[in-house]
């Protein structure tokens, strides 16, 4: 880690080494490589100029990125993703032709942000049921035994630790079950063309709308989604972002409402922390 330059505290501090590394450039850019081969495979399949041949050339240099090269023609093209395909194609010159044949710069950028924050999703899902199991234990072994219960922290009647626990367990089940739900409903952008129209898949298909419509099923199932968007403009409607960061919200407090629990029993002397024995503070 260089400590010349700006650092963000969420993710060296904070992040599991598998959720930084799923959002690093590398992974990134992988992934649109991907989606470069499922569109050049489908369109194979559908009878465009694409020859397997070049296919297999895309696949041999999936994750072999020479990063330099993109920054270089990123800088004389003004254009990330189009210094992703010269830079393939400088490693695939047989393929070079076909890459990228017929997208649009969102066809790669928003689709690879969908698949990626479905694997983020499906990360965290195992850390929460992970969670979820810890605190149910933690909630059975000390179902027995008492302590004060509290409304509006005042002292109310008793209760015990496990009960207590077991407000917390619950609404990680309620956040899970909504988590789940956005995972299995979450929209794949598709191969909707620069505007959503597929104008220039249109073209390549001589106006045949049902190999585009088939185009844009298969590209969807090569990546592993179920469901398409409908309509799309160049992007997918960034209310699929808002519905994942309300499930993250949802996540976000109830994990502060256990926090605020804990430091309040605390304060009290009911529960405690661990402390190592080195630990300042």
């Amino acid at each position: 880690m260089s400590h010349e330059l700006y650092d963000n505290p969420l993710i060296s501090r904070y992040a599991s080494k598998s959720m930084s590394a799923l959002w690093s450039p590398q992974v990134r850019h992988a992934t649109w490589r991907k989606l470069w081969i499922a569109l050049a495979e489908a369109e194979h399949e559908l009878g465009l100029p694409v020859t397997k041949g070049q296919i297999d050339e895309l696949k041999a240099h999936v994750d072999d990125i020479d990063f330099a090269a993109a920054a270089r023609y990123e800088k004389e093209l003004r254009h990330d993703v189009m210094a992703h395909v010269y830079t393939w194609g400088d490693q695939c010159p047989t393929a070079r032709p076909i890459i990228h044949l017929g997208a649009t710069s969102c066809y790669v950028t928003d689709n690879a942000d969908l698949i990626l924050m479905r694997q983020g999703m499906e990360m965290l899902r195992d850390k929460l049921v992970a969670t979820i199991d810890r605190l149910s234990k933690f909630a059975v072994e000390y179902k027995d035994l008492p302590c004060l219960g509290y409304t509006h922290l005042q002292p109310a009647q008793p209760t015990t630790v496990g009960k207590r626990a077991t407000l917390w367990c619950y609404d990680l089940v309620i956040d899970l079950e909504d988590l789940e739900h956005r995972i299995e409903k979450l929209r794949f952008r598709g191969a909707k063309g620069t505007t959503g129209t597929q104008a220039t898949f249109l073209t390549l298909f001589d106006g045949d709308h049902a190999k585009v419509e088939e185009l844009d099923r298969r590209v969807a199932e090569k990546m592993g989604f179920a469901s398409r968007c409908a309509v799309t403009g160049q992007t997918y409607t960034r209310k699929l972002d808002v519905q994942i960061l309300d499930v993250l919200d949802g996540i976000a407090q109830s994990s502060h409402k256990t926090g605020t629990d804990l430091r309040i029993l605390q304060s009290n002397k009911e529960i405690e922390e661990p402390f190592e024995k080195e630990q300042i503070g």
